[in-house]
């Protein structure tokens, strides 16, 4: 696996099943040897089990877990301690129970400290509904923390996190300008969605347009214009997708997308892990479903698709294809 590679679907489907099994064993000390087995086989089967760690401490406190879980997730700790002592640098995302296999999980821990601090922030699942002091109407989405800053002279807005969607209200004396991580948009009266992801962005404007400054480069986006630009410098700019207004309303369109994409954009608003794979990613969705209940829109998908939708915890969900089919 390369250094900086996600585990796969099938090592994450294996670490669930081991930390279900280990939870409900009537054998721990047998099932741990076993566990430990696959644990030392590969390093992706230890990433994947450290991230199943991190989504269960999440949801599970540790002092509910079985004997057999217990073990296993002390077992973790003390490889984890001893890899401190070599890591250094890392300890600190260690110590917080924050493990992860790629760099950016530890810029991550920044991001999370700062959206617990900022002004305004919404829960996974939550979409909140804003009018700031000038008549300024402000959505945030699921997950998201945003802080604004008025002034005699500005008026900024501060996305930490997540997505938002904003329709300015006239001012011609004060500028209205959006700061995502290092990028910064400049709106001219106008509707318009900022999403900040890790080092990434996107920005699509919806009516008016928006002065957007990245990367050392600045572009002008017009009205049914969208833009996706990241740390390597690399912008696309496409017409705009209405998927990425109409959660505002609480819909979630499918415009003939891959369901790992519909998927991706669900998981968002589900507490804990979803997961499609290999073999189901690439079927083709289409239609609108209720974003306030995913549970519902996997079920209705399932319906519709040659899927099945697995639960081994009641915080991670997979969805695979069906045999045969």
């Amino acid at each position: 696996m390369a250094a900086h590679a996600p585990p796969s679907h099938e090592a994450l489907q294996q670490a669930a099943a081991w930390f279900a099994a280990l939870r409900a064993s009537d054998h721990p000390e047998r099932d741990q040897r076993r566990w430990q087995d696959w644990l030392d086989q590969r390093e992706e089967h230890r990433a994947a089990w450290r991230y199943v760690e991190d989504v269960s401490r999440r949801f599970t406190p540790v002092q509910n877990e079985g004997p057999g879980t217990l073990g296993a997730l002390k077992a973790v700790r003390q490889r984890g301690r001893q890899r401190r002592q070599v890591l250094g640098g890392l300890a600190a995302a260690a110590c917080a129970g924050l493990l992860g296999w790629t760099s950016w999980e530890y810029a991550g821990l920044r991001r999370m400290t700062l959206s617990h601090l900022a002004q305004y922030r919404t829960r996974v699942g939550d979409v909140q509904d804003l009018r700031l002091a000038d008549g300024t109407r402000v959505w945030l989405n699921t997950a998201s923390a945003l802080n604004v800053h008025y002034s005699a002279d500005t008026r900024l807005l501060e996305l930490v996190a997540g997505e938002i969607l904003i329709e300015t209200a006239h001012d011609g004396a004060r500028p209205f300008v959006v700061q995502a991580g290092a990028s910064r948009m400049t709106a001219l009266g106008t509707r318009f969605t900022v999403s900040l992801a890790h080092d990434s962005g996107y920005l699509a404007v919806y009516d008016g347009r928006v002065a957007l400054d990245a990367a050392d480069r600045r572009q002008v986006i017009n009205a049914g214009e969208q833009i996706t630009y990241g740390p390597d410098g690399r912008w696309q700019l496409e017409p705009a997708s209405r998927a990425r207004e109409v959660w505002t309303s609480g819909v979630l369109l499918a415009e003939d997308v891959p369901l790992d994409v519909l998927l991706n954009e669900l998981g968002r608003y589900l507490p804990g892990h979803l997961g499609v794979s290999p073999e189901a990613a690439g079927l083709r969705v289409v239609g609108g479903f209720p974003l306030r209940d995913p549970d519902q829109v996997l079920a209705l998908l399932e319906r519709v698709l040659p899927i099945t939708v697995k639960r081994p915890l009641p915080w991670w969900t997979s969805v695979e294809r069906r045999p045969g089919r």
